[in-house]
């Protein structure tokens, strides 16, 4: 099969591979569509030591089966294999099982490929109507859905939320806030070109980071970048007794105002993709509909991926998505 592989820091190269062999109580699946994620990207500049080179990166995958009594049929794919024996498991945290893999790290290569392996328990099926485009956004949507389910269930009622960055990431998180009842939304984003794309296809008020005024404060905050400048607006513009939930892997310390979080009892969550349950309800609010059209994408050939993961890199990508063609 074809396949585009990570092989050194910005640099992907397409490459024949063998086809993966699937094991007892898997699938083999035809990728139809598979998004470029931020992760993706760190790994890509070399900034992950999770995800060494040579490595086929890629784990929002929706495809279709082939073979068995599911064959030809569409589905999404949850990345995240895990135990499900574990005291996480068990409680429904699955994303915290300490034996949890997935998909775009070793032992799992990752959906830049014509195929892939998973379980029968990580498909999900997708309906008449739905494109295999849509559906591979479960997984981005997935990490903001549930952050804004442990955020909503810390703070209790929310009427307004600040979400930083207006990516896959910060936007599916909007959108998770309007599906669960916050409507008033205001994304932070600092790419000009993506401000404006964000204005012609969404209705959120999609503002610059020195657009906001400084006593301005929100019942949640969304960081779906993390870096420390993003943590240092999360601080200061949650509300007293406010809550903070922190998506973003961008870097690992700084930012946060200890001193005014511990007076003002603002909580912070750190919150870690998402659980299987999750996963199946963003699917479903994508099916009903509930996250609106999703025509925010943009698809290119996987052949196109290294010119894709330059366009990112340089801030050229205006859709929060780029969806990777394989086949």
């Amino acid at each position: 099969m074809k396949a585009l592989v990570y092989i050194a820091p910005e640099q992907l190269e397409l490459r024949d591979v063998p086809d993966p062999t699937p094991v007892s109580g898997e699938h083999l699946i035809r990728v139809d569509s598979v998004g470029i994620c931020g992760s993706d990207m760190h790994a890509y500049l070399g900034h992950d030591e999770r995800r060494p080179a040579p490595l086929i990166l890629g784990h929002e995958v929706a495809g279709t089966v082939l073979g068995g009594p599911r064959d030809g049929e569409r589905v999404t794919v949850n990345p995240l294999v895990t135990c499900g024996t574990c005291p996480a498991c068990k409680a429904g945290r699955d994303n915290l099982c300490p034996k949890r893999q997935i998909i775009s790290m070793m032992p799992r290569e990752g959906g830049f490929a014509q195929l892939l392996a998973m379980p029968e328990g990580n498909l999900v099926a997708i309906p008449d109507g739905v494109s295999t485009d849509c559906a591979a956004l479960a997984e981005p949507i997935a990490c903001g859905w549930h952050a804004v389910r442990l955020a909503r269930a810390a703070t209790g009622q929310a009427g307004n939320a600040l979400v930083l960055g207006g990516g896959a990431i910060g936007l599916g998180a909007a959108l998770s806030l309007v599906a669960q009842g916050v409507a008033d939304v205001t994304i932070i984003e600092p790419n000009e070109t993506r401000r404006a794309y964000l204005a012609q296809k969404t209705s959120f008020n999609c503002i610059a980071p020195d657009a906001l005024a400084a006593d301005q404060l929100f019942d949640l905050v969304i960081d779906g970048v993390g870096y420390a400048a993003t943590r240092a607006q999360a601080s200061a513009h949650a509300r007293p007794g406010g809550v903070i939930a922190h998506i973003g892997l961008g870097e690992s310390s700084g930012g946060l105002d200890i001193r005014r979080m511990t007076l003002q009892e603002i909580t912070f969550i750190g919150t870690y993709t998402y659980t299987a349950q999750d996963f199946r309800d963003t699917a479903q609010a994508i099916f009903d509909g509930r996250l609106g059209p999703l025509d925010w994408t943009e698809p290119r050939a996987l052949a196109q991926g290294q010119a894709a993961f330059a366009d990112i890199r340089s801030g050229m990508a205006a859709a929060p998505k780029i969806i990777l063609k394989p086949n």
